[in-house]
């Protein structure tokens, strides 16, 4: 394409707004009920596994979406983006953060040079800075280990972050790993962030990591120099070099704020906030926590994915798939949010983390070329871990606002729990909403079911329960429903204990998984497989945090 075309000038888009009509007529109930539809959408990949079957989506439609695909040159742009072409025309910058958990002899190159083993001098930096601080060979002022970290940054450079913590946190070896420490994050300028933060906290034993590539942003700054001044009230003005260091690339300004510039940890500027958790800002507060053993894991997955995004072809391709249905969804079925749902309390923060990476980077109403969208592109955010989203804005999901779903489930709990006497255990239960509400949402209940089961005919249309407050009445009365009830929610209890039920047979009685859609047993199936170590009657097991 000519640089100031636009793809929705290109056939396939065109093509694709033609058959938009088309999939607007058919119900995913009925989508459902194709067994060899649902199998060619799912996917799998090093532990992980897409089912996409429950997109309003056709396989003709991913067809089209693969050729709109090639008409915007997607596969030309990831090798462009991999290869350390200046993709980030307006920055004119390269674009490399896969660099950043690439193996120690891989090659990416930018502007000639090839960029890993500049990386991995940071790596090494962090690894040895790290065990020091860990072990007890670097010490504070006054000869105290420091056991409490404080990570200071905003955007990119705190919810990256504080997402791998959160995940970590409960994680059997990496809780080894950090007994004794704790690792905060401040953001925040309002001075509440702080308090929180240093509460309990002695200057003696904490660092302060300041994460600022400019050493220049305001609100990262002047909680820099608000904890500077903590250290130094108590410990001394000298005790800064001891107590602080950077995240920056801006010598210059760490040496001038009183930490030692062999103290400060580089990235570059082929790095964007968001995406730099992989970079010294997660992994530097992250191994001072959990040892750099640990993190490496993490980068050693991310590696995984950037190969498989980068070499597999696009019907196999989980980013990719990702990638095209939420275009679907968005420019051309008209869904404008979408809902990252995942069913693992660990991965709480990964919700807040994406949408910083999605509406940050896709929050643009014109092209790279300057040129107005006169199409929808960028996606509103917003999750919860399940089950607790259940009881907050499912209601809405189930009736009230048509919005994709990221189901997300782990087949292993990090802390199993197991009471003696229950039908299922606390993952099962989990993993039995996880598993409903995809269907419940995916098939809801006809007319005729809500007749037989004497629902009132005049409930059919809105079958909805449970005022929220006020505000939300307010909101109700302006649009003209009932804001006072909540049934949409009732049908995935009833499909949870369907699966509860079959649970429980299959791991006590050795059951075959039936009378599920083809989608739902296939993931039944494989969630039993992966986790058939558990005892059929397991005795009672708690948390061991």
């Amino acid at each position: 394409m000519a640089s100031t075309s636009l793809i929705c000038d290109t056939q396939p888009w065109k093509d694709l707004k033609a058959h938009t009509e088309d999939i607007k007529k058919t119900h995913l109930r009925d989508l459902m009920n194709d067994k060899e539809r649902c199998e060619s959408m799912m996917v799998e990949f090093d532990g992980m596994f897409l089912d996409y079957s429950r997109q309003c989506a056709t396989l003709e439609t991913i067809d089209k979406l693969y050729k709109l695909a090639e008409a915007a040159s997607l596969k030309q742009q990831i090798n462009r983006m991999y290869s350390g072409e200046h993709i980030n025309s307006t920055e004119n910058r390269s674009v490399l953060h896969v660099a950043l958990r690439a193996p120690r002899d891989a090659v990416i190159n930018s502007d000639g040079k090839n960029v890993v083993p500049d990386v991995w001098n940071v790596l090494d930096k962090i690894k040895d800075f790290s065990e020091k601080v860990r072990n007890g060979s670097w010490v504070g002022a006054t000869g105290k280990p420091l056991k409490d970290v404080i990570a200071i940054g905003i955007g990119g450079s705190f919810l990256g972050p504080l997402f791998v913590h959160a995940a970590l946190q409960t994680d059997p070896e990496a809780v080894e790993f950090a007994k004794g420490r704790q690792l905060r994050f401040l953001a925040n300028v309002d001075p509440i962030d702080v308090a929180r933060n240093i509460a309990g906290l002695n200057p003696e034993t904490t660092l302060v990591v300041v994460v600022s590539k400019t050493f220049t942003t305001a609100e990262t700054m002047l909680n820099a120099r608000t904890l500077r001044e903590w250290i130094s009230s108590a410990l001394g003005p000298s005790a800064v070099a001891k107590h602080m260091v950077a995240v920056s690339t801006n010598l210059t300004l760490v040496e001038k704020f009183g930490i030692d510039p062999n103290n400060a940890f580089a990235f570059w500027d082929w790095v964007g906030g968001r995406y730099s958790v992989c970079s010294a800002v997660g992994v530097l507060p992250l191994s001072l926590q959990y040892g750099f053993s640990i993190v490496e894991k993490f980068l050693k997955g991310a590696s995984s994915i950037d190969e498989h995004f980068r070499s597999a072809p696009f019907e196999k391709n989980i980013p990719v798939l990702l990638g095209l249905l939420s275009v679907w969804n968005v420019s051309f079925l008209g869904y404008p949010a979408r809902a990252i749902l995942p069913y693992s309390q660990a991965l709480e923060k990964f919700a807040p983390h994406i949408q910083q990476v999605s509406m940050e980077s896709n929050g643009k109403g014109v092209s790279i070329d300057g040129v107005p969208l006169p199409y929808e592109a960028g996606e509103i955010d917003f999750g919860e871990p399940g089950t607790n989203g259940q009881h907050s804005f499912y209601q809405l999901i189930h009736q009230g606002r048509v919005i994709p779903c990221d189901f997300i489930g782990i087949v292993k709990s990090q802390q199993p729990v197991y009471l003696k006497g229950e039908v299922v255990s606390n993952h099962d239960e989990l993993m039995s909403n996880f598993f409903a509400q995809p269907d419940a949402l995916a098939y809801g209940k006809t007319a005729e079911q809500l007749l037989k089961e004497n629902v009132s005919q005049h409930l059919i249309p809105h079958k909805l329960l449970a005022s929220y407050e006020h505000r939300v009445t307010v909101e109700g009365f302006v649009w003209g429903i009932n804001s006072f009830d909540q049934w949409g929610v009732e049908l995935g209890k009833s499909l949870a204990t369907q699966v509860r039920k079959q649970l429980n047979a299959s791991r006590t009685k050795s059951e075959p998984v039936e009378g599920f859609n083809f989608s739902t047993t296939t993931l039944l199936t494989r969630y039993l497989q992966a986790s058939s170590d558990i005892p059929a009657e397991p005795p009672t097991l708690l948390p061991r945090i």
